[in-house]
């Protein structure tokens, strides 16, 4: 089995509220995940240094900002030129403004931060996409977003793996960034559009973001090992098809 390049494609959500948290969570992990994924609750939190300090002890994770940036171009903008001097790989932002919105971010980004977009959210299914005042399907939203991160140059989308087939054949070339990964038996917490990590490796996903079934590990690199087997074993069959 292949387990570099499937630890490559296991990223692990730090969805913890402090420095020290993120910093003891890195060290258990360093070696064994790809990337480390920053949210919103640690980015408030500790800001920026918190990015900066990762990337010191552990040049070789690479740091997944995932502040989902949802404004005006401008602003937008000069939140990713802010982000840029962190020493994060890839940041996330909202899709559904538009090509023009998305281009923007790519321009500010240069070549130092990739700029993945977040489509629709594995928390949300058909019914949270309606009351939200979407006509359309879900796959057919995502995959008109997807259209739109290609055409304004992005380096990826973030889509449930339900998807991430279309997401390949309407805008080839992305990175396929899925959430909303759980191992066979875990709970399926506040997201709804989920799939094991060999069926989303069978789907088409190239990197999968998981959080809980790893950080609320009594040994998270044991857990971490484990994902990286499975997504390895997947690999080869879906390579053998």
């Amino acid at each position: 089995m292949d387990l570099e390049a499937a630890r490559e494609r296991l990223i692990v959500a730090l969805d913890v509220p402090s420095h020290q948290q993120a910093l003891d969570a890195a060290e258990s992990l360093a070696g064994h995940v790809g990337m480390l994924k920053i949210g919103l609750e640690l980015f408030v939190a500790e800001g920026p240094n918190v990015v900066r300090e990762i990337r010191e002890r552990h040049p070789t994770l690479g740091i997944f900002l995932d502040l989902k940036l949802h404004d005006i171009p401008n602003t937008m903008a000069g939140a990713i030129r802010s982000a840029r001097s962190s020493g994060a790989n890839l940041i996330t932002v909202h899709a559904g403004s538009g090509v023009d919105h998305l281009r923007a971010c790519v321009d500010a980004a240069e070549d130092e931060l990739g700029v993945l977009a977040v489509t629709v959210l594995t928390s949300q299914d058909a019914k949270a996409c309606k009351e939200a005042g979407h006509s359309r399907s879900t796959e057919e939203l995502v995959a008109m977003r997807a259209i739109c991160a290609r055409e304004a140059g992005c380096k990826g989308v973030v889509s449930s793996a339900h998807e991430v087939s279309k997401v390949a054949s309407v805008a080839p070339g992305l990175m396929l960034i899925t959430p909303g990964i759980r191992p066979a038996g875990s709970a399926t917490g506040d997201q709804r559009r989920v799939m094991t990590p060999s069926e989303a490796i069978a789907a088409g996903s190239s990197h999968l973001v998981i959080g809980r079934p790893i950080m609320r590990a009594a040994n998270r690199s044991e857990a971490a090992d484990a994902i990286v087997r499975e997504i390895a074993r997947a690999q080869e069959e879906h390579a053998l098809r």
